[in-house]
C-alpha cells in the first residue's frame, strides 16, 4: 500500500525539549493504531535528517516534518517548505528544505507538497526531560497535527499556514 502522508518527527530524545518531534510522532502513532482511516499515514523518526531521508518521500502525496525550535513563537509554527540547497547541506545533517532539494536533484521532479511544524522548545540539555512549557506546547501542537492527519489535502494545509518559520 502506498502511504499518502509521510510524517517525519526528528530530534534527540536525550536532549530535553529536542525530543518534541519524536514525542509528537509517538502520540500520532498511538492514534494511528486506533484509526483504520489513518492507514495511509507513515510515521518515521530519527535524531536528525540525512541525505537518505530524501528517498522516504517516494510515493508520497504529502509530507510533514516536525521538529523542536528555540526560534519560533509558542506554542508552534506551521510553514510550507520548498527545495533549497542551504548551509545544512552536508552528509551528516540536513534541513527539511535540503532533504527536498536532494529529492529534486536525485529524482528530477518536484517533491510532494511538504510542510514544517516547529514546536517551541526551551531547554536542550543532555539528560534532561521535556520542560513543562514544552509539554504545554506539545499538547497544542498535537491537536494541530491531529487535524492535519484528519484532512490530508495540501490545499487545506495551505489555508493553515502561519508564515515563515525558522527550521530549528
Amino acid at each position: 500500500m502506498t502511504k499518502s502522508l509521510l510524517v517525519f518527527g526528528y530530534g534527540n530524545p536525550s536532549r530535553g525539549d529536542d525530543a518534541l518531534g519524536p514525542e509528537l510522532l509517538t502520540r500520532l502513532e498511538d492514534e494511528r493504531t486506533r484509526r483504520p482511516d489513518w492507514a495511509d499515514i507513515d510515521l518515521l523518526t530519527d535524531f536528525q535528517l540525512q541525505v537518505e531521508h530524501a528517498l522516504d518521500l517516494e510515493g508520497r502525496g504529502l509530507a510533514l516534518f516536525i521538529d523542536a525550535s528555540v526560534a519560533c513563537a509558542a506554542p508552534f509554527a506551521f510553514s510550507r517548505l520548498h527545495p533549497e540547497k542551504d548551509t545544512s547541506y552536508t552528509s551528516h545533517a540536513l534541513s527539511p528544505a535540503a532533504v527536498l532539494h536532494v529529492w529534486q536533484q536525485v529524482k528530477g521532479v518536484p517533491p510532494p507538497p511538504s510542510f514544517l511544524l516547529t514546536v517551541r522548545g526551551y531547554s536542550f540539555e543532555l539528560g534532561e526531560p521535556l520542560s513543562l512549557a514544552a509539554r504545554e506546547n506539545l499538547e497544542a501542537a498535537y491537536r494541530f497535527a491531529f487535524g492535519l492527519c484528519e484532512d490530508r489535502a495540501p490545499a487545506a494545509w495551505g489555508r493553515l499556514l502561519m508564515g515563515p518559520s525558522p527550521e530549528a
